[in-house]
């Protein structure tokens, strides 16, 4: 028995659980998918929220497949929400035309 799974039992007999229950292999997939693409300490934080899903009746390869989905598109999601501002900052960058520009004081028009 390796580290890891001497680990599994423990803390799975801790938390009244089965060993057996416990995909690792998952998890670790999509932790790893996440440390890569997203950022390292949404590792773990997305390991909970698979657990969370998962413990709500989620199936688990389905969840881990749609996080890992996610994780594996965030870099091109990301970068392309950087290269396309939101509307509101396009139209604040954009120049005032002569109707759109305040008159001067004094300006009686």
């Amino acid at each position: 028995m390796n580290v890891l799974e001497e680990w599994i039992r423990e803390a799975s007999a801790e938390l009244g659980l089965s060993p057996a229950d416990v995909e690792h292999h998952l998890v670790l997939d999509v932790a790893r998918d996440v440390a890569h693409n997203v950022v390292r300490p949404g590792a773990p934080v997305t390991a909970y929220l698979l657990g969370l899903a998962v413990g709500r009746g989620a199936d688990p390869a389905a969840a881990a497949a749609r996080l890992s989905a996610l994780a594996t598109a965030w870099p091109a999601t990301q970068e392309q929400q950087r290269a396309t501002p939101p509307i509101q900052e396009q139209q604040q960058a954009a120049p005032a035309t002569h109707d759109q520009q305040p008159a001067a004081a004094g300006d009686d028009q």
